[in-house]
C-alpha cells in the first residue's frame, strides 16, 4: 500500500540527510521507525507526506501510496492525498489545532471537505467519532477550546480530525511522548483498535523501544540518514543483526526497571554530508574490521534486511 523506494533527501547546501530508504508497508500493518534524533526517521515521514521544511527537498528515489506517486503529486493532487488517503498525527497536538476555534468545529470542517457531509450532518458525526476516540462526554468536548482539554484528550481530538477523511495510512511521529505512562497506554491501544477496526495502515516514529515492541509489526532502525536494519520487530528485537541495533538495545532496558546506570553508546553519528565510503557506525562499533570501510549494500536474510559486512558471522544478544 505504500512503498518507499530508494528515497533521497538533501538539506540546504546539498548535504544528504536520508538516503538509499527503502522499506513497504501493508494495510492493516504497522511499521515503527526508530533510531537516534538526527537519524533521518522524521525527514523520512515528511518526504511521504510532502511537508518537508523549506530548502530541504526529495533528491532521488520514489514514494508511492496504492498507484500514486506521492513524489510526482502537484499541489491540487497533495490536497485530495491529504486528510482521505494519506494523514498525520504529531508530538504537542495543542501546535497543530487553531486555539480560536472549537475542537468540534475544526473536526466538523474536516468531516465537511473530507467526507463530503452536509453542515447540518457534521455536528452528531463529529461527536460520533470523538465518542470512538474514547473521549468522555464527547459533546462537551466539541464545544471546548483545545486549551480546555488536557494532552492526552488533545491527542485524542487530533487522531480524530487525522482519521475523519477515512485515510489508508496515519503517520504517528512521537505522537506519544509527551504523554503520561498511562495516557500514552490508551492512545496506543486506540490506534491498535483502528488498525484492526478500519485496516489502517500505521507508520510510526519513536524513540521508544518499547512503544514499537507494543505497537508494530515491523520495525526499520535508522542510523545516520540510513536504514541499518528491518525484520519483524519481535525478531529483531530478540536477535538483532546490525551492531547498531544491539547497541540501541543495550541501551534501552526493554521492561528492565531494576537498571540504575545509565549507559550510552559511546561516540558521535557524522554529520550530514560527511562523506563516509564504508559503514558509517564503523568508529562506534565493536565489531568493526578492516572489510568494514568498503561500501556497505542492503544484504537479505530470510525476512531481515541488514547493512553489515558481518551480519552473518556475528551472533548478536537481542534485549
Amino acid at each position: 500500500m505504500l512503498r518507499v523506494d530508494d528515497l533521497h533527501v538533501t538539506v540546504p547546501g546539498g548535504a544528504e540527510a536520508v538516503r538509499q530508504v527503502s522499506l513497504s508497508l501493508h494495510k492493516g500493518q504497522s511499521l515503527g521507525l526508530v533510531g537516534e534524533s538526527g537519524s533521518g526517521k522524521t525527514l523520512t515521514c515528511r518526504a511521504i507526506l510532502g511537508v518537508l521544511p523549506p530548502g530541504v527537498a526529495v533528491s532521488g528515489g520514489r514514494v508511492t501510496l496504492g498507484d500514486t506517486d506521492l513524489t510526482a503529486l502537484t499541489r491540487t493532487g497533495w490536497d485530495r492525498v491529504r486528510g482521505s488517503r494519506l494523514a498525520a498525527v504529531f508530538q504537542d497536538p495543542g501546535s497543530y489545532l487553531n486555539p480560536s476555534l472549537t475542537v468540534g468545529r475544526q473536526l466538523a470542517e474536516q468531516l465537511r471537505l473530507k467526507r463530503g457531509l452536509p453542515r447540518r450532518a457534521t455536528r452528531a458525526a463529529a461527536v460520533e467519532l470523538l465518542a470512538a476516540m474514547g473521549l468522555r462526554r464527547p459533546g462537551t468536548v466539541y464545544d471546548q477550546y483545545p486549551h480546555e482539554l488536557s494532552g492526552g484528550m488533545l491527542q485524542r481530538a487530533l487522531i480524530a480530525i487525522a482519521v475523519a477523511g477515512g485515510p489508508e495510512l496515519l503517520v504517528a511521529d512521537e505522537a506519544t511522548t509527551a504523554l503520561d505512562p498511562a495516557v500514552q497506554a490508551e492512545v496506543l491501544d486506540l490506534l491498535r483498535d483502528l488498525r484492526e477496526r478500519d485496516g489502517l495502515a500505521l507508520l510510526l516514529v519513536s524513540h521508544d523501544l518499547a512503544v514499537v515492541a507494543q505497537v508494530c509489526d515491523r520495525v526499520a532502525v535508522f542510523y545516520a540518514g540510513e536504514i541499518v536494519e528491518q525484520g519483524p520487530t519481535a525478531e529483531v528485537i530478540a536477535g538483532p543483526r546490525h551492531p547498531y541495533t544491539e547497541a540501541l538495545l543495550s541501551v534501552a532496558s526493554l521492561g528492565d526497571w531494576r537498571r540504575r546506570t545509565l549507559q550510552v553508546i559511546p561516540g558521535r553519528p557524522p554529520e550530514p554530508g560527511t562523506p563516509v565510503a564504508g559503514c558509517r557506525f564503523a568508529p562506534r562499533c565493536a565489531y568493526a574490521s578492516g572489510v568494514c570501510a568498503d561500501p556497505v549494500p542492503m544484504s537479505t536474510l530470510d525476512d531481515r534486511a541488514v547493512r553489515c559486512h558481518r551480519a552473518a558471522e556475528l551472533a548478536l544478544v537481542g534485549a
